[in-house]
C-alpha cells in the first residue's frame, strides 16, 4: 500500500512497533474511506447517468417508434460490445498494474503502460472494423436490409469506443471517478440525444440510421475530449520522461482478463443480441426497455466495482490477505442492500416507467421482475470477478465465465423460441444466479474468503489460523 510505505519511510527507524501499527491502522482506514468516497461518487454518477439514459431512451423510442428504436438499440449494443472486446483486456490491465507501479514510484513503467494500452486498443479496434466492413460486403445479402446502414455506421465508432474504455481504466486506476465515468455515462448519452434532436429538427428522418449518425458523432466528440482531459492530468501527475514497455508481461495478464471480461460482457449483453437474432426489432425494443429499466439496480454493483478494483490491487501488493478479505466482505454489503432497495423501488413504479416509452412497452413489466431476481443474486457476492482478477486467478475466472455464458446462451436459444421475451428474461436471470454461485465457490476455494453479503468473510481464514 503506497500510503503505508510512504509513512514508514518518513517515520524514525527506532519508533516503537506499536506506533507503526497505529500509523498503518490510520492509513488503512484512510484508504477504505477513500474507496468509500470513490464508490459514492461512482454511484452518484451512475444515478445521474441512469436518469439521463432513461429519459433519452424514452425520447428516442417516442421519436422512432418500436421498430426503428429496436434496430438502433440492437446495433448500438453490438457496437459497444465489440468496441469493449477489441481492447483485449488492456483497459483493465492498466487498473491492475498502474497502482502497483505508483506504489513503487515506477513512473517509466506507468508512461509505457498507458501509451501501449491506448495504441494497442486503437489498432485492434480498427482491425476489427475492417473485418466488419468485409463481412458486410461479402455477406450483406444474408442480413436484413434495415440493419445494413446502421451497422456500417457503427463500425466507424469501434476505435473510439475502445480508446474510451482504456481512458476509463486509466482514470479509475488513478482514483479519478468523475473523469473515468462521466464521459461514457453522462456526456455521450446526452450528446447522442442532442445530436438526434438537432438532426430531426433539421429535417432528418426519424430512423435508426439517423440515431446511429448521432451516436457516431457523439462518440468521437466524447472520446477525444476525454483523451485531452486524461492526458493532461497524467502529465501533471507523472511528468514527462522515458517509457519502459514490458508488453509481454502486460499481454500475459491482459489476455486472461480479456477472456474474463469478454465472457462477462457477453453474459451481460447476449440476451439482447439473441433476442435480436430470433425476434423482430419491435420485440427487441420491448425487451431492451425492460432490461435497461431494471438495470437501474446494476449501477450499484458497477459503482462498487469501480471503487474496489484499485483498492484490491493495492492490498494485493501489500500481501495483506486478512485486510483484503475484510474489505471484500464490505463490498458485498455495499452491493446488496442498495441493490435491494433500488430494485424494489423500480418494481413499484415499473409499469408506469415502461408506459413512458409507449403503450406497447408495458408488456415488459413481467420481464423486469424476472431480471430483478438475477441482479439481486449477483449483488449478494459483490465484485467477486474483480477480486479474482486482481489476485492473479484470471484462469479460474475464465472457466467460471465460460460456464455462466454457456448457461446463458444455451437457455436463451432454448427458451426464446418457446416462450419469447419471457424465456429471454428467465434465461438471463438463471445465468446471473449461476454466475453468482460460481463466483462464491471460486473465491472460497482460491482465497479462503467467504464472499456473501450475510456471511463473515474471515470465517475460513480465522479457522485456518486457529488450527
Amino acid at each position: 500500500m503506497a500510503v503505508v510505505q510512504t509513512a514508514e519511510k518518513i517515520l524514525p527507524t527506532g519508533l516503537h512497533p506499536a506506533m507503526h501499527k497505529l500509523v498503518a491502522a490510520f492509513t488503512g482506514a484512510d484508504e477504505i474511506a477513500r474507496a468509500q468516497r470513490m464508490a459514492l461518487v461512482a454511484f452518484a454518477i451512475r444515478v445521474v447517468s441512469a436518469a439521463i439514459a432513461f429519459v433519452s431512451q424514452i425520447i428516442q423510442a417516442r421519436m422512432m417508434g418500436e421498430f426503428e428504436y429496436g434496430i438502433f438499440v440492437f446495433v448500438w449494443v453490438l457496437v459497444v460490445l465489440f468496441g469493449n472486446l477489441s481492447c483485449l483486456g488492456f483497459h483493465t490491465t492498466v487498473i491492475r498494474f498502474l497502482p502497483q507501479y505508483d506504489a513503487r514510484d515506477e513512473h517509466d513503467e506507468i508512461r509505457g503502460l498507458t501509451m501501449t494500452a491506448r495504441v494497442f486498443a486503437m489498432l485492434s479496434a480498427s482491425l476489427l472494423a475492417v473485418i466488419g466492413f468485409a463481412v458486410l460486403m461479402l455477406f450483406g445479402d444474408a442480413i436484413e436490409a434495415y440493419y445494413i446502414l446502421p451497422l456500417f455506421l457503427g463500425l466507424f465508432a469501434l476505435p473510439m469506443i475502445a480508446l474510451g474504455d482504456v481512458l476509463d481504466g486509466t482514470a479509475r486506476a488513478n482514483s479519478w471517478p468523475v473523469a473515468a465515468l462521466s464521459p461514457t455515462y453522462i456526456v455521450r448519452p446526452l450528446l447522442i440525444l442532442l445530436f438526434m434532436i438537432a438532426a430531426v429538427w433539421a429535417g432528418a428522418p426519424h430512423t435508426a440510421t439517423t440515431a446511429m449518425q448521432a451516436a457516431l458523432a457523439a462518440t468521437y466528440v466524447t472520446t477525444l475530449g476525454q483523451f485531452l482531459t486524461i492526458d493532461r492530468r497524467m502529465q501533471k501527475r507523472f511528468v514527462a520522461g522515458p517509457r519502459k514497455i514490458d508488453f509481454l508481461a502486460w499481454f500475459k495478464v491482459a489476455l486472461p482478463i480479456f477472456l474474463i471480461e469478454g465472457f462477462g460482457f457477453l453474459l451481460t449483453n447476449s440476451d439482447v443480441v439473441v433476442v435480436g437474432l430470433y425476434l423482430d426489432p419491435d420485440q427487441v425494443a420491448i425487451y431492451f426497455a425492460a432490461a435497461k429499466t431494471m438495470a437501474l439496480v446494476q449501477f450499484v454493483y458497477f459503482a462498487v466495482k469501480a471503487a474496489a478494483a484499485p483498492r484490491f490491487s493495492s492490498m494485493v501488493a501489500a500481501h495483506d490477505l486478512r485486510h483484503l478479505a475484510a474489505f471484500a466482505g464490505q463490498t458485498t454489503r455495499w452491493s446488496f442492500w442498495p441493490s435491494l432497495l433500488v430494485g424494489l423501488a423500480v418494481l413499484a413504479v415499473g409499469e408506469f416507467l415502461l408506459a413512458l416509452f409507449g403503450p406497447a412497452f408495458t408488456a415488459g413489466y413481467v420481464l423486469m421482475a424476472i431480471l430483478f431476481a438475477g441482479s439481486l443474486s449477483k449483488a449478494l457476492v459483490g465484485p467477486g470477478e474483480v477480486l479474482l482478477t486482481m489476485t492473479g486467478h484470471q484462469k479460474l475466472c475464465v472457466f467460471l465465465y465460460v460456464g455462466a455464458l454457456a448457461v446463458n446462451i444455451g437457455l436463451n436459444v432454448t427458451l426464446i423460441p418457446l416462450f419469447g421475451l419471457t424465456g429471454a428474461a428467465a434465461a438471463t436471470a438463471a445465468a446471473m444466479m449461476a454466475e453468482a454461485l460460481l463466483l462464491h465457490i471460486a473465491v472460497r476455494h482460491a482465497l479462503g474468503i467467504v464472499l456473501f453479503a450475510f456471511a463473515d468473510p474471515l470465517s475460513i481464514l480465522t479457522k485456518t489460523k486457529a488450527s
